[in-house]
């Protein structure tokens, strides 16, 4: 099939294909899921809390950032992204950068596992539903992570401090 031969529900522009199929079927598995979750949470009599404090919302916002970017750019979990995308390069630290490949609904997984903005919006779900149900664990999950986090900017402060005075 030739791009002059794509149906028009598949561009969005003139410079390439989109999956927006594929992207269809990831925001319904992704609200099958929440259905699903939330379905099961009523069923169990879970009660969800009636606010969540400042601090909270900090420590998830930090979590779901770490998270989303381990997972879309860090070395180690090329394997998950693997099947998907295409390494194009080296990025700073650890990650790396990596393009989608494929058509339809791979390109469309491709898309969401390589953008840490794209794939925070379905970590950050996770730990929202993770949360209502245990909240304790998920706090100490997003510690750890919040942790990691820090790690990282300190290793970056550290090595600007380095330059600066090797300078």
């Amino acid at each position: 099939m030739t791009a002059d031969a794509v149906p028009d529900v598949e561009r969005t522009d003139d410079q390439e294909d989109v999956p927006l199929g594929g992207y269809a079927v990831l925001a319904g598995a992704f609200t099958t899921a929440a259905a699903v979750y939330a379905g099961l949470a009523r069923s169990r009599g879970l009660r969800l809390p009636e606010r969540v404090p400042p601090w909270d919302v900090a420590l998830l916002g930090t979590a779901t950032y770490k998270a989303a970017r381990l997972l879309s750019r860090d070395k180690v979990t090329s394997f998950v992204r693997a099947p998907f995308t295409r390494r194009t390069g080296e990025a700073l630290g650890a990650e790396v950068m990596d393009e989608p490949r494929g058509r339809g609904v791979r390109r469309a997984v491709g898309d969401l596992v390589s953008c840490p903005f794209c794939l925070s919006v379905w970590v950050a779900g996770a730990l929202v539903g993770s949360y209502a149900w245990t909240p304790r664990a998920t706090r100490l999950v997003c510690a750890g992570l919040g942790a990691v986090t820090l790690a990282d900017w300190l290793q970056y402060a550290w090595t600007w401090t380095q330059q600066t005075t090797e300078e």
